[in-house]
Order: C-alpha cells, then sequence, then structure tokens
C-alpha cells in the first residue's frame, strides 16, 4: 500500500493490542480527524485473524452510515485478502438476498446425486470472517438470515462511537451483547430470547470463567474498539458498551482537537447576500477541491437549486445529500474524488468520516452549533499531515460566539478572510433573477409532491 511507517495513533494501538497490550483490556481511542484511525483498527484485526483456520464471522466492525461503511470496507479489502481473509459488507447498497449469497455460503452438493434429507446435513456456514455493516441493515440479517450468527465473534469495533450511541438504530448494540455473552449453563443465548425472529438455539465457545481477576466475565471475551474523534467520556454513556477494563488513548489532554495542519479563517457578510459571498469565495479559491457543509438537507438542496441558476459560474458542484438514492451518492463521491467535481455541498450527516484524498477548503456556509459538530467538518481536510484551510461564514452577530465554540479546542487564532465587494457587487443582478427561479423551482418542487402524496393515497383508499 506505499505506507513505510504508522501514525501515533496506528502504533498506539499496535502495541495495545498485537504488541506488550496483547489486547487484555478494551480500547477507546479518541484522536483527531484524519490521523488514521480506521488503519489503527484494521491492521491488528486483519494480523490476528491471520492464523485463523476455520472461516466463520469473527470481527465486526459498526458505522453510522454505508458510505463510510463502504470507504472502511476498502480498507480492509486491501489488506485482508493477503493472508486469506474475506470481507463482507451489509450496508443496504444492494438487495437483501444478494447480501444474503455474499455472506453466508451453503454447502456443495454434486450435480445429479440424489441425497437423502434424513442423512443430508445443510449446513450454512459464514462466507466471510470479517463484517463491515451498519446497524440497521445488521440488524436485518440477525433478526431474518438463516445461518447468520455472532457466536465466534471475537472483536468487535464501533466507530463514530458518539453518533451510535447517540441514536438507538433499532436496540443495535445491547442486541449484539446479548448475543455474544454467555448463559449460566455456558450455552449461547436463545435468539427467542432476544429477537422477534428466531434463528434457533446455538451453543457458544464462550464461558463462564475469570480473567485479569474480573469474576464473571465470559471468556474468551468479546473484544471491543470505539474510536471517534470526539469521543465521549462520559461513564454512563461508555457503561452501554460493556467495556473491559477500558484504557483510554488520546492524543492530549483536551477531548477536542483540530488538526494541526489545519488554518481557520472567518468571513464577515450580510445574511441577505450569503450565497454571494460563498460564490466569490469559491472563485477565489480558484478550483481547488472543497466541501462546504450547510446546516441541513433542505438548505444543501435549496443551496444547489439556486447555485444552478447562477451564469457562468465555472464551478463544477454537486449536492451530496441523503434526500438521494444510494447510486446517486456514490457516483457524485467518485466524481469528487476523480476531480470531476470541484465542490461538495452536502449536510453534516453526510460526510463525517469520509476520506476524499486532496481536499483542500472546507467552508462552513452555516455556522455549526457544536464544538463537535465543527471538529468533524473541518476535519475532511488536513488529513494525514497534509495542510488545508476551513472557512466560517458569519453574520456579526455570530462572531462572538463562534469565538467561544473555537476555545473549547484550545483555536486561539482565526483571522478574518476578506471577500472582493467589487464581485460581490457584480453578481447581484445575477442573484436577483437566480433567486426569482428558485421561488419558481420551490413551488414546482412542492406540487409534484403533493401531487404524487395524493395518489398514493388514493392507491391505498382502493386497497
Amino acid at each position: 500500500m506505499g505506507i513505510t511507517s504508522l501514525f501515533p495513533v496506528q502504533l498506539a494501538v499496535w502495541q495495545e493490542t498485537i504488541g506488550p497490550g496483547s489486547f487484555e483490556r478494551d480500547l477507546c481511542i479518541n484522536s483527531p480527524t484524519g490521523s488514521g484511525k480506521t488503519l489503527a483498527y484494521a491492521l491488528p484485526i486483519v494480523q490476528m485473524l491471520s492464523t485463523r483456520a476455520v472461516k466463520c464471522l469473527r470481527a465486526l466492525v459498526v458505522l453510522p452510515t454505508r458510505d463510510l461503511a463502504l470507504q472502511v470496507k476498502e480498507v480492509f479489502s486491501a489488506l485482508a485478502p493477503a493472508v486469506g481473509l474475506s470481507v463482507g459488507l451489509a450496508v443496504g447498497q444492494s438487495s437483501i438476498s444478494d447480501e444474503i449469497s455474499e455472506l453466508i455460503k451453503k454447502p456443495s452438493v454434486e450435480y445429479g446425486r440424489c441425497y437423502d434429507p434424513e442423512e443430508f446435513s445443510y449446513e450454512l456456514q459464514s462466507a466471510v470472517d470479517i463484517l463491515v455493516a451498519t446497524p440497521g441493515r445488521l440488524m436485518d440479517h440477525i433478526n431474518n438470515t438463516d445461518g447468520f450468527t455472532l457466536e465466534h465473534l471475537c472483536y468487535l469495533v464501533v466507530d463514530e462511537t458518539d453518533r451510535l450511541l447517540r441514536e438507538a438504530y433499532q436496540s443495535w448494540l445491547p442486541t449484539v451483547i446479548q448475543l455474544t455473552s454467555f448463559s449460566i449453563d455456558g450455552n449461547f443465548p436463545s435468539a427467542d430470547d432476544l429477537l422477534p425472529c428466531s434463528y434457533g438455539s446455538l451453543k457458544t465457545i464462550r464461558r463462564v470463567g475469570t480473567e485479569r481477576g474480573f469474576k464473571g466475565k465470559a471468556y474468551p471475551r468479546l473484544a471491543k474498539m470505539v474510536l471517534s474523534a470526539t469521543l465521549t467520556q462520559d461513564p454512563s454513556k461508555l457503561a452501554q458498551l460493556d467495556l473491559h477494563h477500558p484504557l483510554l488513548l488520546t492524543t492530549g489532554e483536551r477531548r477536542y482537537k483540530l488538526p494541526e495542519e489545519l488554518k481557520s479563517f472567518k468571513v464577515i457578510c450580510q445574511s441577505k447576500l450569503k450565497p454571494l459571498y460563498l460564490v466569490s469565495l469559491l472563485q477565489s479559491l480558484q478550483g481547488e477541491k472543497s466541501i462546504v457543509f450547510t446546516s441541513s438537507v433542505e438548505s444543501t438542496h435549496r443551496l444547489c437549486t439556486l447555485l444552478k441558476f447562477f451564469d457562468n459560474l465555472q464551478i463544477e458542484f454537486k449536492e451530496y445529500s441523503r434526500l438521494q438514492r444510494q447510486s446517486v451518492r456514490s457516483k457524485t463521491l467518485n466524481a469528487f474524488r476523480a476531480g470531476k467535481v470541484q465542490v461538495l455541498i452536502s449536510s453534516d450527516a453526510m460526510t463525517r468520516g469520509m476520506d476524499v484524498e486532496g481536499v483542500r477548503n472546507v467552508v462552513n456556509y452555516d455556522m455549526p452549533a457544536y464544538i463537535k459538530t465543527f471538529i468533524h467538518r473541518a476535519g475532511r481536510t488536513a488529513r494525514a499531515g497534509q495542510s488545508g484551510c476551513c472557512f466560517t461564514l458569519l453574520r456579526k452577530d455570530e462572531v462572538k460566539r463562534f469565538k467561544k465554540l473555537l476555545q473549547k479546542a484550545d483555536c486561539d487564532s482565526c483571522p478574518t478572510y476578506s471577500v472582493s465587494s467589487e464581485v460581490i457587487e457584480s453578481l447581484n443582478s445575477v442573484y436577483t433573477s437566480a433567486l426569482e427561479k428558485l421561488r419558481e423551482n420551490v413551488e414546482s418542487e412542492k406540487f409534484k409532491k403533493s401531487k404524487i402524496r395524493l395518489k398514493s393515497s388514493n392507491v391505498r383508499k382502493e386497497k
């Protein structure tokens, strides 16, 4: 892969897993965006499973979004085949039947030969050693997929932990914890006890034992790694993970830390002319790869629609939103990675943890409400030791609040970036026309949606 040395977080995790630490404690990893967290857990897991003899599901990585899961799966796919391991993906990108065929291996039968149903053992087995999944689709397989079991799971990674703990996602976490624990008689918990749809009573390799002086712990235990650039240290929240003697690995005393090579700027603008300041800023960046963040998917869509009505903008930009189909998002992201699109306009949820090489700038079109949000947005640039800039568009009444926000990340330096007033004035007439077209477009979309709702309502009544 062309990697000749490890980043600090990768080295620290390696020492606690493969090295002297021998994974005797669960790991909580709080490390800045772009510091190499994905490879930090992927390398040890692949190394530890490299000696496995029988293929079964032993490592599970859970992430909050499909796009992030796809990215992590690519990292594992670059490593795992070298030592004969298989990696699966469960994110709902394809139909569940297609996923099942990738994840579950059916016994081979000889063509033309007759089998006695009573003698032939139709045993389903895992086709993967490592699974990268989103919580919703993981629960679909736990509930409904024959042969899918967490009985032999050895490693659980919860990436973007603070977000995954904040949202329930069909109670995936307590389900996984219970399905990988022990019962008094040493049997694996019956699915009947936990889930509405049973896949039978299974036996586990886990048993009641004593590990490092902790009585009542299952052995061998399910080893866990939880990670985020803004990892919570609230014991009540972390308690949900049932961590074993957890060790916190962090880059410093502060929970919130920005990339070292990041330069932050504020752009003071008039609220009504905000889109013009954005256009002027993007033009001054001269086609550098940039991500623009808005406060919501609706704002993202509205801003993209407005910019389309600017004549001769000479900037290739695309919307990136959960309102779009997965195939559209993937196509947009690939075009952005390839440099065919210069600017990606997105809401927060879609780009957390995303790693796109060569992103030089991040623009906060809407000021983030929390330092956590600012860190995850800004962290799309200045990754892996590279330099990058973060621009935040602010009204005058937001400046003081923004300064306090940055102080939480120990950032006191945020100079003002000047936008040409001449450019703003030259865009005024185009802006007026674009706003009128936007209003017409919004009304047209509302009318289309109301027709679709009315049509679906009539269909239901007929049924």
